[in-house]
């Protein structure tokens, strides 16, 4: 979401933290190279100089220099005047829908994703908070925007107002209202009409749609990729309109993201979520801490553990537990948690959400290991036969030459899966006996909330130093460098999967 931006800031704070004093020349000249970072990142000017000045006023002086670790220090300050310029009013996330049926109102231009967005939000609803949700789509000119907002509703299982051609937006408005009393839904959503930019028209025709049905949640939907441009059409709608919140789309793009620090600081209405995909499910809540973390490249593990709790099935993951804890560890096994970590975001997905471990998913790309990579060894796995996944170590020479022409690959690719499967069960089996009541059954606890720690009490004890060390420590397994002999190699096992030939 950040990456151009995390990589400059990162490269500053590289330097600041390995010098042992600072001046504060020292900490001005750095904040000089933060401001340019900002501004090529498209954060507004008068944003990053606010921004740059409420640091250093901080940062300079004898409570810093004077300290024992003035880098950390400083990097310290700048993640809390990061939290500071993108915190809203009240929860992150939180709307009001508590008298039913609450109308929310999404506005926004064209091509922002707002029809997407509408679908996204009312899944949301449906699946977490147990809502029951009522979309209407007041798009009349857009050809088939009613068809569309229709058809995700079928896939999401979301009601949707019957389509009634020739009505006009107010009349729609009106109908969603009735059907919305009638028929005890807890939360109606209607979809506004978007232009490809702010008219006279468009304004009216919500300002009228506003007043009839009285919002209590007016969110605008802008595209993160528009950068500046998006801050002046918040502007626009908020003076017009009147905003409760911002929900930024694309946010998985290779944009600058400055659109999210600006937005926040010059239209003083908080950023609600943040769309990070195409999927019905890529819908994040916008947490001011954890987005500051992800800046600074100290990753997001609350996201992490959350992401996990979603995809995992608790049932299955509690036997995997147990077989692991006793070290029974095969080939079906390894295939789920192969599985697992594609649903996840991959390999450099979850890299980045970790503590410590931003730089080591860089290396992992300059590798050449992508997800396509996982998913030839799940096609290895799945060429063997029952007997074969369940005990790997009867597998000799003929059995792994039909299981490489099975899947279309080299023996040697095969070799190198099951020196990983080995190392993993290895490690499985050292986590099982770690601490009071091992190490892997405590977090498997507290991801499914049966009597352990909460994903935010999980992220909150886990030091990144000591992350970054264990992470090194799986990969090497025994190596001093965890991309193994010093180069931009991967975690021995998977060593020379990525390798293009």
């Amino acid at each position: 979401m950040f990456e151009n931006l995390s990589e400059r800031l990162g490269g500053v704070f590289d330097r600041l933290t390995k010098q042992g004093s600072l001046s504060d020349e020292d900490v001005k000249t750095a904040l000089r190279e933060v401001r340019v970072a900002l501004l090529e990142a498209d954060v507004s000017l008068p944003v990053a100089r606010d921004f740059v000045n409420k640091v250093q006023e901080k940062a300079t002086g004898q409570a810093v220099t004077k300290s024992i670790t003035p880098g950390q220090q400083v990097v310290k300050i700048v993640h809390d005047a990061l939290i500071d310029t993108l915190t809203g009013e009240g929860e992150p996330g939180a709307l009001k829908i508590d008298n039913a049926p609450a109308p929310i109102l999404m506005v926004g231009l064209q091509g922002g994703g707002k029809t997407t967005t509408t679908a996204k939000l009312a899944k949301r609803l449906k699946d977490r908070e147990g809502k029951r949700v009522l979309m209407a789509s007041l798009d009349v000119n857009r050809p088939a925007a009613m068809e569309q907002l229709a058809i995700l509703g079928k896939q999401i299982g979301v009601d949707t107002l019957p389509i009634v051609k020739g009505e006009d937006p107010l009349a729609i408005a009106r109908r969603a209202k009735t059907q919305a009393s009638m028929g005890g839904y807890d939360v109606y959503m209607l979809d506004t009409a978007g232009r490809l930019s702010i008219d006279e028209e468009l304004m009216q025709q919500v300002e009228a749609v506003r007043n009839v049905t009285n919002p209590r949640e007016t969110l605008l939907v802008v595209d993160g990729l528009t950068g500046q441009d998006a801050v002046h059409t918040a502007q626009n709608f908020d003076d017009r309109i009147g905003i409760t919140g911002v929900v930024l789309t694309r946010m998985d793009g290779d944009g600058r993201g400055g659109a999210a620090l600006s937005m926040r600081a010059v239209t003083g209405k908080p950023i609600k979520f943040v769309g990070l995909g195409e999927k019905m499910d890529a819908l994040e809540t916008f947490e001011p801490e954890r987005i500051a973390g992800r800046i600074l490249g100290m990753g997001d593990i609350v996201a992490l553990v959350e992401k996990a709790q979603e995809t995992i099935e608790a049932e299955q993951a509690e036997k995997m537990m147990k077989r692991m804890a006793k070290g029974q560890f095969n080939m079906n096994d390894l295939r789920m948690q192969l599985e697992q970590m594609i649903k996840m975001g991959g390999m450099q997905g979850m890299m980045g959400m970790m503590p410590g471990m931003g730089k080591m998913a860089k290396q992992v790309e300059a590798s050449g290991f992508d997800d396509k990579i996982l998913k030839q060894q799940i096609a290895l796995i799945q060429s063997m036969t029952k007997k074969e996944r369940a005990a790997p170590q009867i597998l000799q020479a003929s059995r792994k030459k039909r299981i490489a022409r099975g899947a279309g690959l080299e023996v040697s690719e095969l070799n190198k899966l099951l020196k990983m499967h080995r190392q993993m069960s290895d490690m499985m089996k050292k986590m099982g006996k770690m601490g009071k009541g091992g190490m892997l059954k405590q977090a498997m606890k507290g991801m499914f909330g049966k009597g352990g720690p909460s994903p935010e009490d999980m992220a909150a004890g886990m030091d990144p130093k000591a992350l970054e060390a264990a992470a090194k420590q799986m990969g090497g397994m025994g190596g001093q460098n965890p991309f193994g002999g010093g180069g931009m190699g991967l975690p021995s096992g998977l060593s020379g999967f990525g390798k293009k030939k």
